[in-house]
């Protein structure tokens, strides 16, 4: 496993106090941040949305995506939905937000990343087949160079419903800081896989200058090798 491993019992709790540090040690005025989708994600933003006490100026904070659904974005299935509803209409006045639009291509998402300072954090998920972002088992979009940031993905496996729109690895690897928060027993079998350098579970090929992983004790199963 590349990274740092926080067992936890509340996850959504520890990763409210990850972004509250992260943000705090920012090192300019804007704090940049690319969300994710699942339910644990879910979680993880409503207890944001909750947190009086966070400590985040959210007019200084600019939201981007690591993937998204090929799906309108009130779809319940879009990503973006989900984030709006969890948090961002419950924040009021923010940076700016930049969802992925997969009907305008990767390429703009790609040059905008290009031009933007790193992004701060990007949150990340692990899927039970392995996979992260919407980086699927066998996809095209793991053999992606390192010009390449931004890709449409489809699950060949048929595991994972609609095209997506993903960071490549590069994308992500770009980052100051990689957060990737597992919770749940159905998760432990995927985790295992990543622990123990199982390259056929493409979250074990993540790598960035900073990766946190926060899972609980359910996710972590039998694993204790790192």
């Amino acid at each position: 496993m590349i990274g740092d491993l926080l067992v936890v019992d509340d996850v959504p709790l520890a990763f409210c106090s990850a972004i509250s540090r992260l943000y705090a040690q920012r090192d300019s005025e804007r704090f940049r941040i690319a969300l994710s989708g699942g339910v644990t994600a879910r979680d993880c933003y409503r207890a944001i949305g909750a947190d009086a006490n966070i400590g985040i100026d959210w007019s200084t904070v600019s939201f981007f995506w690591g993937d998204e659904r090929c799906v309108s974005l009130d779809d319940e299935d879009s990503n973006f939905h989900l984030a709006e509803v969890a948090l961002l209409s419950n924040l009021g006045t923010v940076a700016s937000i930049h969802p992925m639009r997969c009907s305008d291509g990767p390429d703009p998402y790609d040059r905008l990343l290009r031009s933007t300072p790193p992004l701060n954090v990007i949150h990340l998920g692990l899927g039970v087949d392995g996979h992260t972002a919407s980086l699927f088992p066998e996809s095209d979009a793991l053999r992606c160079g390192s010009e390449t940031l931004v890709a449409l993905n489809s699950d060949p496996l048929g595991n994972n419903p609609h095209q997506r729109m993903t960071l490549t690895f590069e994308g992500i690897k770009r980052a100051d800081h990689v957060v990737i928060t597992v919770s749940g027993a159905e998760k432990a079998s995927a985790l295992a896989r990543v622990m123990a350098g199982d390259v056929s579970a493409p979250a074990t090929m993540l790598r960035g200058a900073n990766v946190l992983w926060i899972v609980d004790p359910a996710a972590l199963g039998q694993s204790v090798s790192r």
